[in-house]
């Protein structure tokens, strides 16, 4: 069903995947309205976005997700919150109470808002680090919802994106102040790559600085499957079409998703190569050192960490949770988001990959001369 006519709040809007979302929504949908919420907006963004819109109106609310206020002015009036905003961090550069008052206060004050102003549907985007993978490294290949799996959380970031996950969830069939229910779902998607990725970008960086040597973090049987953010900017608007259907937003309701696409499972590292290689970027062959070294190196930072936290701000670059995560295999099929709601990927894996490195090829220049006069 179509979204035509309706007002929709974009969380996270100049974001990474909310950018992508507001462009599809505009390009497929005719709104009423697109409410887009951000701490930084980014004025050539808006402009580019006013360029397209047609006649849907765009309505800027600049602030944090925390600010009561704001949250109602954003709302009132709106059937529909697309809630992609968040902090995220897998190194513990940021603080653990700013993560919980953005990805966790932040959902909660949302949600609370979306009850009061009559807001019919909530989708929120999740993280494939609220699965794991759990300390131990278990590995789960091309697995499902029903997967059963015991994992014990260790990043703050997966623990603040878990609670909020259930926060939202669990919201599902809240009665609103008009009498109507709230419906909500959740999408977890695999890692996200594509034009504008700042993770991408800095394994680019770092090949830069190391003689356009890619660095192996990850050994090349810890396959995951990463999407690509234009089939995941689709899987929300597919979503949020799902939810307007009475048969199917029952269905839906207070459910989870994982969204993948069909890119060839990969390691993290190689998949570096996968979009950097054609750009004239090598990949080492091994770890720099052995897997336990590592561990071991990283467990040593982080005592470090603890001990000099009240006098330095120390951020260890790699810690024993990341190097699990980098080095687990770990895989999800979407075809419950496709039997459900239709989820389908629009774009295959070497569309998705020549964008990709289309885009890194544009920055690369200033990226290297940048580098070079350090």
């Amino acid at each position: 069903m179509s979204l035509a006519g309706e007002v929709c709040v974009v969380t996270g809007a100049c974001g990474f995947l909310g950018e992508k979302l507001v462009r599809l929504l505009l390009e497929e949908e005719k709104l009423a309205e697109i409410r887009l919420l951000d701490r930084n907006m980014r004025s050539e963004l808006i402009q580019s976005l006013d360029d397209c819109r047609g006649d849907t109106k765009l309505s800027v609310f600049e602030g944090d997700i925390r600010e009561c206020e704001l949250l109602r002015r954003a709302c009132r009036g709106a059937a529909l919150v697309f809630h992609t905003a968040s902090l995220i961090d897998v190194t513990g550069a940021i603080e653990y109470s700013e993560l919980y008052g953005v990805n966790v206060k932040g959902t909660q004050l949302l949600i609370e808002t979306c009850i009061q102003e009559n807001m019919a549907s909530f989708i929120y985007t999740s993280s494939i680090e609220v699965a794991g993978p759990n300390p131990c490294g278990d590995p789960i290949i091309n697995g499902n919802e029903d997967t059963p799996y015991t994992s014990s959380l260790k990043f703050n970031y997966s623990k603040t994106k878990d609670e909020a996950e259930q926060i939202c969830l669990q919201a599902n069939g809240e009665i609103l102040r008009n009498g109507g229910q709230l419906a909500t779902c959740a999408l977890r998607p695999m890692y996200i790559f594509g034009e504008g990725c700042r993770f991408t970008l800095g394994h680019m960086r770092d090949g830069i600085r190391n003689g356009n040597l890619l660095l192996r973090t990850s050994s090349r049987e810890a396959k995951v499957n990463p999407v690509y953010v234009g089939n995941v900017a689709l899987a929300h608007l597919q979503a949020a079409r799902a939810l307007r259907d009475h048969q199917k937003r029952a269905v839906m309701g207070g459910n989870f998703y994982y969204i993948s696409d069909d890119t060839p499972p990969v390691s993290y590292s190689d998949f570096n190569y996968a979009v950097l290689s054609t750009l004239g970027f090598g990949m080492q062959e091994r770890h720099i050192l052995p897997l336990p070294l590592l561990y071991l190196l990283s467990y040593f930072m982080e005592f470090l960490h603890i001990v000099l936290h009240p006098f330095l701000r120390f951020t260890p670059p790699i810690n024993r949770q990341l190097l699990t995560m980098l080095n687990t295999p770990f895989s999800f099929s979407y075809q419950k988001a496709h039997r459900d709601f239709g989820y389908s990927p629009r774009y295959d894996w070497e569309e998705a990959r020549r964008r990709t490195t289309d885009w890194l090829a544009s920055v690369l220049p200033i990226e290297r001369q940048r580098l070079n006069s350090k």
